[in-house]
């Protein structure tokens, strides 16, 4: 306690499977350790308790609402180690942009559990801090999936169907992840509703979209487990035509990805909710991914990353 504790956790992207998800087909998450989130929690013999962010800084408890769930995650964990009334500085030093799809939340509540463990001396296992993060969630999301905050404390990608646990496949992929914020909110709940009103006003056109997104999805994992780039990039844009039928993908989302496709890009589609939000394509080399990136910031593209796709074994 004497000396600063730290946690960390990352960002994630939704590779595929967004929307058909919801109607029981599989998704694919994919950590992205490229954009990282970092807690320090340092000792104040005040007992004042002061949150550093870029969002608000001041004492903890005075924060706008947006920190509620942060906050209640905060105290339960004070609280079931006794020391409710400690004081500290807690910094968060997040490079996650917020509503993109990303995993802001679960990213910061991940952070935070890490770094009050160490501060309080605490051991903290993989399945406590699952329960822990979800604290935040369920005030943050109402009905969290999990697999926001899965992915934020994965290293591997993460396989998901609603109503199971996430689990981490096969990960045997090299190539470069670039992915670009359109500098616009996504609108997930927006997005949502206008899939299932396309349920109910053509509903073969919808199910075709929905159950193709669950083929591509199961292609991916193969891709994936097999060190096929190529592959992966036919099923982004085979994905994107779906997503589009779907009705959520948005006029700058598919000019960002008309661009990258012109700069080398394997395949590309977006990311999340859409109506907004990131968009991701794949590149072969570190130079292709460059490439892209000054391409679609001349095109005014403020925030882009880029993911080396390395895994940990090699076939």
């Amino acid at each position: 306690m004497d000396t600063p504790a730290s946690g960390s956790s990352h960002a994630k992207i939704i590779l595929i499977g967004e929307h058909s998800v919801v109607y029981h087909q599989p998704a694919i998450a994919l950590p992205l350790p490229a954009v990282r989130e970092n807690v320090t929690l340092t000792f104040r013999a005040d007992g004042v308790q002061q949150l550093v962010s870029r969002y608000y800084t001041g004492v903890r408890q005075a924060g706008p609402k947006q920190l509620t769930g942060i906050n209640h995650l905060i105290d339960e964990l004070l609280k079931r180690f006794n020391a409710a009334d400690i004081g500290f500085d807690l910094a968060i030093n997040s490079h996650l942009p917020a509503e993109r799809g990303m995993g802001s939340s679960a990213a910061t509540a991940v952070a935070i559990i890490r770094a009050l463990y160490q501060f309080l001396e605490q051991p903290l296992s993989h399945e406590q801090l699952l329960a822990d993060a979800n604290i935040s969630e369920i005030i943050i999301h109402g009905n969290p999936s999990g697999i926001d905050v899965a992915t934020a404390s994965a290293e591997n990608p993460i396989w998901f169907v609603a109503g199971t646990q996430p689990v981490t496949i096969p990960f045997y992929m090299h190539g470069y992840l670039v992915v670009a914020d359109s500098g616009i909110h996504g609108q997930t709940g927006l997005a949502v509703k206008a899939v299932a009103q396309l349920r109910e006003s053509d509903p073969q056109l919808a199910d075709q979209a929905i159950k193709g997104l669950g083929q591509l999805t199961y292609a991916a994992k193969t891709a994936l487990a097999n060190d096929r780039l190529s592959d992966l990039g036919t099923v982004f844009d085979r994905a994107q035509v779906q997503l589009k039928r779907l009705g959520v993908s948005h006029e700058r989302l598919d000019e960002m990805i008309a661009i990258a496709r012109e700069n080398g890009a394997l395949g590309a589609k977006l990311t999340g909710g859409g109506m907004g939000g990131c968009m991701i394509c794949l590149a072969a080399n570190e130079s292709t991914a460059t490439r892209i990136r000054l391409a679609l910031a001349n095109y005014g593209v403020a925030q882009s990353w880029v993911q080396p796709l390395k895994s940990e074994e090699t076939k």
